[in-house]
């Protein structure tokens, strides 16, 4: 099944060898501080900066919460380390105030907190995809068993193995009525009263309760089975994949209910942030731009007669139109704004696969970024023709024109670019998009980014 099943018992050794990490990056920096100015903190007023460390990794571990999250959201790691270097720096000035103690490099001390808020972001960024390494190569797992086997239960499963970095391994299914279409037979373990002894033998961990709540026999048997074992309860709601947007938990009385988060960006915050971020992004790129541009023209004149660039009508922020511009890859032909690209396509130039396996010939679309007509990140635009067809066929797929479209995505990192000769993949497209569009945070554009680059330098199957 898998390589030990003792493996996904080391989680909480785990947490607390990343928490005393963190006392250890606190005090590297405060060393390192000290040898750069000597009269930072001295004599005894050293011996009350370590017991403020020592009494400060209760709430390291409690208030970062980083090594405890099995998948976590880059901007939280953000938000937590902040939180965290930000308490530290209210309890240590607050205590020399009330000791009355004035010998302090207040500057130096300043600049302290300032690197802290540099180091600390990125050693947790840094330390839990570390740990998301050793979950890939099958430890520190945790051992998972589904109650139920409909719809909820199939894309919980699909969510948990879309990374095993996040160390969920699913062992088994439960129900008392299977449908017998259910693709992942192999794994289903029996009816719900066979799920005690199964718990007990192989050493779950976690259970997650995806049937109707309105079922109290098997509320009630999962929940004791789970109780009994010492194994996590987790009550998962029945939503439909269509309401994929952020939920806030409240209650009605004694009735708990789930309200809908607006979109990050209505927020004019972070609209003029995600903004500001494509302008700056943009501009540092077309300053260098001729260093690619130049030899890319020059290349495209000499393969074939036509324009250095291609421009094409594409579906845009809130379904508007606009003209998107890209390095020319094809002969001039008459089906441009009809037929997308297929592998091995007769109309490219030689020079026109090169630019498409590492999307320099993408780059033009900067000028967009600039003229405010695209995004750096997000949902790729379409071919009028193809909005027009698909905004037929699948559900919410105008939804991804809520913000604008980019120059990469969500759906493009994941491995959804190129063609979409079948129905599936543009629905899959579409997923990701509206899923990016709802969770959006510039941490994760810029982890998109990264990861877009890291492509183009391995190459990408489906850049053609």
């Amino acid at each position: 099944m898998f390589r030990t099943l003792s493996k996904g018992r080391f989680g909480k050794y785990l947490q607390n060898l990343m928490t005393v990490s963190d006392f250890i990056v606190l005090n590297i920096v405060f060393f390192v501080m000290q040898a750069l100015s000597p009269d930072f903190i001295t004599g005894r007023h050293r011996l009350i900066w370590l017991l403020v460390n020592i009494a400060f990794l209760p709430a390291i571990y409690w208030l970062g919460g980083i090594h405890r999250a099995r998948a976590i959201p880059m901007h939280h790691v953000m938000f937590n380390s902040l939180r965290v270097i930000g308490l530290h720096a209210l309890f240590f000035c607050s205590l020399l105030y009330f000791l009355e103690i004035e010998s302090i490099q207040w500057r130096s001390m300043l600049l302290f907190y300032a690197v802290l808020f540099v180091v600390f972001p990125v050693w947790w960024s840094g330390s839990r995809m570390m740990v998301k390494q050793l979950r890939r190569r099958g430890y520190n797992f945790c051992r998972v068993v589904i109650v139920g086997t409909g719809t909820t239960a199939m894309r919980l499963y699909e969510q948990m193995n879309i990374d095993l970095g996040f160390g969920y391994r699913v062992i088994g299914f439960f129900d008392d009525n299977m449908p017998p279409n259910f693709p992942y037979r192999h794994l289903y373990r029996g009816s719900l009263d066979k799920l005690n002894d199964y718990i007990k033998e192989n050493r779950v961990d976690e259970v997650f309760y995806t049937l109707s709540g309105n079922d109290e026999d098997a509320l009630t048997l999962t929940l004791h089975a789970a109780d009994a074992n010492v194994a996590k309860f987790y009550y998962v709601p029945q939503i439909s994949r269509y309401l994929s947007r952020g939920l806030n938990l409240r209650s009605v009385g004694s009735v708990p209910i789930l309200s809908v988060r607006e979109t990050p960006l209505t927020g004019v915050v972070n609209s003029v942030m995600k903004r500001v971020f494509d302008i700056t992004f943009s501009t540092v790129v077309l300053i260098f731009s001729p260093i690619v541009f130049i030899p890319v023209a020059i290349a495209i004149k000499m393969s074939s007669p036509g324009p250095v660039f291609f421009k094409q009508k594409r579906t845009g922020y809130k379904g508007c139109e606009f003209t998107c511009l890209k390095f020319r890859t094809m002969r001039l032909n008459a089906d441009d704004n009809t037929k997308q690209t297929e592998r091995n396509d007769p109309r490219k130039t030689r020079v026109g696969e090169f630019l498409r396996k590492t999307s320099i010939d993408e780059l033009p679309q900067f000028i967009n970024v600039l003229l405010g007509d695209m995004s750096v990140v997000g949902p790729r635009p379409h071919m009028l023709r193809d909005t027009l067809d698909y905004s037929a066929l699948i559900d919410r797929y105008m939804v991804r024109h809520v913000i604008r479209p980019g120059i990469t995505g969500w759906a493009q990192v994941n491995g959804f670019r190129g063609a979409t000769d079948e129905l599936w993949k543009m629905e899959k497209r579409v997923e990701y998009d509206v899923w990016y569009s709802e969770n959006w945070s510039l941490m994760l554009d810029i982890k998109i980014i990264i990861r877009t680059v890291i492509n183009a330098f391995k190459g990408e199957k489906n850049a053609f």
